[in-house]
């Protein structure tokens, strides 16, 4: 193909897209609206993952240290429980510490106005890396020489992690549903455009047009319009991803819910609308254009 022929041709592949304009705006719209269903049912459920990801973080083992150990006996023993796999961070509360806890928990309650540092024990909060291992940890920092006794709160972790998987499972699943449908609709709108024009494409081929020379400009006019919606979803996602996050930070005093910001989604966002965007715009009047191609 001649480069002036190539550049006629993708000329006329711009043209088209004006001179059916109400198509291509159908085209966009489709587009936009699919991209925004699967783009934020995307980001909620990455967020929902995060949050409980740091919920699941909470969940810590407190190990007593035996009450006959010194202070610096006893906070050798974080160094020993440092070692181990899994272990994430460990801090040292000392009996007085504690007591002041305790007290605070206590307040006002006269049933425990007598309690003394000394009848509490030092102990470390650990925070572990898996807490899906938690169960084997605790039994590693059982086995620590000094170790009195420890509290973890199985339960509580593994229905974190459970809710976690659930999560994935399902975002894994209706995120594919989703794209699939919105493919579909997709390549159905574009087929409806290039069906409006299965004349012009009839008599190209009469008057001995290649296939190639038909099909480029169909190709530049599924990509223009495929990476025009892409471009519009995307900004429309960014829009209302800070707005709806701005919204809940007015009305969550209690900063229950933490969304990540949209600059840490910003790469694979754009990664993703744009190669749908190129897919269905590509592939979509490819596949479409096919059957008037035999004429």
């Amino acid at each position: 193909m001649r480069l002036n022929n190539f550049g006629y041709l993708l000329k006329e592949g711009f043209k088209g897209i004006f001179t059916h304009g109400f198509m291509s705006f159908a085209a966009v719209c489709v587009t936009v609206a699919c991209l925004l269903i699967v783009g934020s049912f995307s980001i909620l459920a990455y967020n929902l993952d995060i949050m409980v990801e740091e919920l699941n973080q909470t969940s810590e083992i407190l190990v007593y240290v035996d009450s006959e150990l010194s202070d610096a006996e006893a906070r050798s023993i974080g160094t020993k429980i440092n070692t181990l796999d899994n272990i994430l961070q460990s801090t040292f509360i000392s009996r007085e510490e504690a007591l002041e806890d305790f007290i605070n928990d206590h307040e006002g309650d006269s049933a425990f106005s007598g309690v003394q540092a000394d009848d509490l024990r030092h102990r470390f909060v650990v925070t572990l890396e898996d807490n899906t291992k938690m169960m084997q940890t605790d039994a590693q920092l059982k086995q620590i020489p000094g170790v009195a006794k420890t509290n973890a709160a199985y339960e509580l972790a593994e229905g974190f992690s459970t809710i976690q998987s659930v999560i994935h499972i399902v975002s894994v699943a209706v995120i594919a549903i989703l794209l699939v449908v919105s493919l579909l609709i997709i390549s159905n709108t574009v087929k409806l455009a290039m069906y409006d024009r299965k004349d012009e494409i009839a008599i190209m081929k009469m008057v001995g047009a290649t296939n190639a020379f038909i099909r480029l400009p169909f190709q530049v006019e599924g990509f223009t319009l495929g990476m025009v919606g892409a471009a519009l979803a995307f900004g429309l996602e960014w829009a209302l991803y800070d707005s709806l996050v701005q919204q809940v930070s007015q009305v969550d005093s209690l900063q229950l819910f933490s969304f990540v910001a949209f600059q840490e989604l910003l790469m694979p966002m754009m990664a993703t609308f744009a190669a749908a965007g190129l897919f269905v715009g590509i592939v979509g009047s490819w596949t479409s254009i096919r059957k008037f191609m035999n004429v």
